[in-house]
């Protein structure tokens, strides 16, 4: 494997690099669409599959008002893997033939589950092995400050529960911290890694735990979702067998999370007020809880394949 920046896409340099590596097989994964390279590899006669592609809300209508150009640029595409139905209807009407559209699904659904030790990651977080754990999961500016003022309600119905932050962007840890603090929240850390006891709230400074803390959460919040973010991925959540709670901003996941409230492995709440009632009946309720688990765990065994799936349309380009 070979790792190495694109050129710019001029017609020479892309000549130049396609000769270059020579390949049999051009995968374009979403919206990686450069006229001078798909015109190169039509050129040498190099099929091009487009795999997990993927069209925004936000970029369609420029790809939609330059369409007779995309039409010709996209035409040297064998394939197209589209993400979703509605990625494949866009690229229908940018006008790639039905016969050249596959709808296999999203490639984040390919998730693998963590492999983490769960009974261990437990105990760091909660010496006792028995407070309820909501996690509020890639949470962006603001959200902890409002979650904190839902927390007094939460905290009556379960005074027990430990509330774990994990914030989106390193860059934010220590104001987070102050955040969370400033409420009169009893603050642990987890860079610190002596025996914590009495706290209220676990603020996750560091990198790469999100995966593996999904899989002992009891209640689990989707973050950039109470603001005009867009929401973050709910799939690594489900993939551990956690339903969701949300906010309305889930835009960034539109078809995941209109698959995945469908299938009842998710709330989405139209305001903050909504959230905190959410949460709050799951407290409440607990067959509930484990009835929002077992969804979003059957929507994810439904929706495995997907790697399969993109593999079986691109073997027979690569046979001999």
């Amino acid at each position: 494997i070979s790792i190495a920046y694109l050129p710019w896409d001029i017609p020479g340099l892309m000549r130049r690099m396609i000769a270059h590596l020579n390949p049999r097989l051009l995968l374009l994964t979403e919206t990686e669409f450069w006229p001078g390279m798909l015109n190169t590899c039509r050129r040498r006669n190099i099929p091009v599959i487009g795999i997990n592609t993927r069209i925004s809300d936000h970029s369609f209508p420029r790809y939609r008002a330059s369409r007779l150009l995309w039409k010709r640029w996209l035409g040297g595409v064998s394939l197209f893997l589209a993400a979703s139905n509605t990625d494949g209807q866009r690229l229908a009407a940018l006008g790639v033939e039905a016969s050249r559209i596959r709808c296999v699904g999203h490639l984040k659904y390919a998730l693998p589950t963590p492999n983490v030790d769960s009974e261990t990651l437990r105990q760091r977080l909660d010496p006792t092995g028995s407070r309820p754990i909501l996690l509020a999961a890639s949470t962006h500016a603001d959200e902890e400050a409002q979650l904190c003022r839902m927390l007094i309600t939460w905290k009556k119905l379960a005074p027990e529960m430990l509330f774990v932050v994990v914030p989106r962007h390193p860059q934010r840890f220590d104001e987070v911290g102050e955040t969370l603090t400033a409420q009169g929240l009893r603050l642990g850390r987890w860079s610190n890694t002596e025996p914590q006891n009495n706290l209220d709230v676990v603020l996750i400074d560091a990198m790469g735990v999100l995966g593996g803390l999904y899989s002992i959460a009891d209640i689990v919040f989707i973050g950039g979702s109470l603001i005009a973010h867009g929401g973050q991925n709910p799939l690594e959540a489900a993939i551990c067998g956690r339903g969701i709670i949300c906010g309305p901003h889930m835009h960034n996941f539109r078809d995941i999370m209109d698959n995945l409230l469908h299938s009842g492995g998710a709330v989405q709440c139209r305001n903050s007020a909504e959230v905190e009632t959410a949460i709050a009946r799951f407290l409440q309720y607990p067959d509930e809880l484990r009835e929002l688990h077992a969804h979003a765990a059957a929507f994810m065994h439904d929706k495995g394949g997907v790697a399969e799936r993109m593999l079986a349309e691109i073997r027979p380009w690569v046979s001999e």
